[in-house]
């Protein structure tokens, strides 16, 4: 693959165009003149800053960027924190907007991905918790559920009954025990498939189903959201593995990794921005001093996540006078 100088070129990055003169880029494809003006098409994915993906750079002609020898290093672009910011809250707002598709009905799944800690099951229940207070007005029955923890074959197959109309959504948040077992993962291959009935059955005499009233089989409407820090590429079983990849196939995969420390800080100090912290009714200062905390400490933090923020808030509220060294002993690591 060539390798191009730009030599007068723009780029739009979170709706600027963004001047990249001097930077040195994998070539996918030559020049071309589209609806929008000419353009060289080069891999983002080798340059960091920009998109994993083929992007078009802004260019006049073929006499605005180079070919330089395939040995010239690629130049990585540095963003700045407001980039960054915008990056990752471009990122959570997708997960907001597919959550709303999955509660209207428009999309049947979604796998959610990502280290813990980073705002995964926040972004989902705030979208249905908006959902929900709406239905409790109007005095109707829940429509999504948040299943946490160990839950058996059975006990799933149950569940997509009680929530199998269409604007049902149930939420399973890290409980990793329906992504790990054949049959589970069998129920759900059914309940999620691409045809237009999708219809699951229970084939063997059970109790609790003539106990619960739940039949042998029914049609299964509703939508499913699966919050884990599993990575499917590296379970060992390949028989596991296989029937992972056949429920990602009907499911859309959002992969909210956060892989640096820098990104994981912009990603609270986002987030407290956007008024995670709101309920404590901090001052203005109190609010900067938790974050501050959180900052200069971030090397030395047990985990730097969402929940040590909540924990060194709750500690600011308990103990507005000595949080500071509460908070040494019990979110910091020992030396």
């Amino acid at each position: 693959m060539h390798k191009i100088k730009i030599l007068e070129g723009t780029y739009k990055i979170r709706g600027k165009d963004v001047e990249l003169a001097g930077m040195v880029f994998p070539m996918v494809e030559e020049f071309k003149v589209g609806s929008q003006g000419g353009y060289v098409t080069v891999d983002g994915t080798a340059v960091a800053g920009f998109p994993d993906r083929n992007i078009k750079i802004k260019v006049d002609s073929a006499e605005s960027y180079q070919k330089v020898n395939s040995n010239t290093k690629v130049t990585a672009r540095e963003e700045s924190d407001e980039e960054v910011i915008d990056r990752l809250r471009e990122r959570f707002d997708i997960l907001e907007d597919m959550t709303k598709a999955c509660k209207k009905g428009d999309v049947r799944a979604m796998i959610v991905s990502g280290p813990p800690g980073v705002g995964k099951s926040f972004g989902v229940e705030k979208v249905l918790g908006k959902h929900e207070l709406i239905a409790q007005l109007g005095d109707r029955p829940a429509k999504y559920q948040v299943v946490k923890g160990a839950m058996s074959a059975i006990g799933l197959y149950c569940k997509l009954y009680n929530y199998a109309d269409k604007d049902n959504v149930l939420v399973f948040d890290d409980c990793d025990s329906v992504l790990l077992d054949d049959l589970s993962l069998n129920i759900l291959k059914a309940a999620l498939d691409s045809k237009q009935n999708r219809t699951i059955h229970w084939n063997t005499d059970s109790f609790k189903l003539r106990n619960e009233g739940v039949p042998d089989s029914f049609n299964f409407k509703g939508s499913a959201i699966f919050i884990t820090n599993i990575k499917f590429d590296n379970v060992k079983s390949k028989k596991l593995r296989d029937h992972l990849e056949a429920l990602e196939s009907r499911c859309h995969y959002i992969d909210l990794t956060i892989d640096t420390e820098r990104e994981k800080m912009l990603r609270i100090k986002q987030i407290v921005r956007d008024g995670m912290l709101a309920e404590y009714q901090f001052t203005e200062e109190q609010h900067q001093d938790v974050v501050d905390f959180i900052d200069v400490n971030k090397s030395k933090l047990r985990e730097l996540s969402l929940r040590t923020v909540l924990k060194v808030a709750d500690l600011a509220k308990a103990f507005p006078d000595r949080w500071e060294a509460m908070a040494e002993s019990t979110v910091l690591q020992r030396a």
